[in-house]
C-alpha cells in the first residue's frame, strides 16, 4: 500500500489554473497533490549571443523554492550570494526540455524565459515545473501568433514529466514525498505528448534496477505523461 492509498499507476490529483499572474504572457500554477509551483513566461525581443543574428529563437528557465516551501524554513540563495548546484541542475533541465518541444525557426530571433518558484514542495517540484512551464509557455506564444508576430505555432508537442519509481519493491507512478523518500530507485522522465523522450534521470538510490523494471517505469511515465498532456491541452485551449 503506497502511503498517499493510491494504486501503483494512480497520478495524484492535478490541476492547472491559467492566467495568475497580471503581467507576465504566459502564466499559470499547476498543482501535482501537495507540490505547488508558479509558471511564468516572459518574452524579449533579444538572444542570447552565441545565436545572435541566427534567426533562431531560444527557451531558457529559471527555478527556484520560497523558503517555507518545505517543512523546515530555507535560506533564499540570493541572501547567500549564489544558486546552489540543484537549483542550477534544476533549471537547466527545464529549459532545455522545454527547448526540445520547440521549432526555434518558427518561433523567429526572440527569447521567452520560463520562471517556476515552488510556492509548496512534496516531490516531483522538478516534473511538475517542467509540465506547468510548457503550459505557461505555449500561453505566451498563443499572445505571438494572435498579433502576428508569429505565423506558425513553434510548439511542436506538449513536453510533459512525471516521476517514476521502485518503493517498496513496486514500481510506482508520480512519487510523493513519502515515497521519493524511501524509493529503491527513482527516476525523472520527460516527453513529448507523442511519447519520444526528452530525457531520463534514473538512480538507484537504495537497491540496483533491472531491465525489465526500467521498462516498467518507462511504461508507467507514459500513462502519466499521457494524463499530464491531456490537462495541459485542455489549460491552452
Amino acid at each position: 500500500m503506497r502511503p498517499s492509498g493510491r494504486n501503483l499507476s494512480e497520478m495524484r490529483a492535478v490541476s492547472i489554473e491559467t492566467g495568475v499572474t497580471k503581467h507576465a504572457e504566459g502564466s499559470c500554477l499547476i498543482k501535482v497533490g501537495d507540490t505547488h509551483v508558479l509558471c511564468t513566461a516572459t518574452i524579449e525581443d533579444r538572444v542570447p549571443p552565441f545565436i545572435k543574428g541566427s534567426g533562431l529563437g531560444w527557451v531558457t528557465a529559471e527555478y527556484g523554492m520560497l523558503p517555507r516551501a518545505t517543512n523546515t524554513r530555507m535560506r533564499r540563495e540570493a541572501s547567500m550570494g549564489k544558486q546552489g548546484g540543484r537549483t542550477v541542475e534544476i533549471q537547466r533541465l527545464i529549459g532545455r526540455s522545454l527547448r526540445a518541444g520547440v521549432d526555434r525557426v518558427a518561433l523567429g530571433e526572440r527569447q521567452i524565459t520560463v520562471d517556476c518558484d515552488v510556492i509548496q514542495a512534496d516531490g516531483g517540484t522538478r516534473c511538475a515545473a517542467i509540465t506547468g512551464g510548457w503550459v505557461a509557455l505555449k500561453l505566451a506564444v498563443n499572445k505571438l501568433m494572435k498579433v502576428g508576430d508569429v505565423i506558425s505555432d513553434p510548439l511542436v508537442d506538449p513536453v510533459a514529466a512525471v516521476s517514476c519509481g521502485i518503493y517498496a519493491g513496486q514500481p510506482v507512478l508520480d512519487l510523493d514525498y513519502p515515497e521519493d523518500s524511501e524509493a529503491g530507485v527513482d527516476g525523472n522522465f520527460i516527453m513529448l505528448a507523442s511519447k519520444q523522450l526528452i530525457e531520463v534521470q534514473m538512480s538507484a538510490e537504495g537497491s540496483t534496477y533491472s531491465r525489465a523494471q526500467m521498462n516498467e517505469l518507462l511504461d508507467l511515465a507514459e500513462k502519466g505523461v499521457t494524463e499530464l498532456a491531456e490537462l495541459q491541452r485542455a489549460a491552452v485551449a
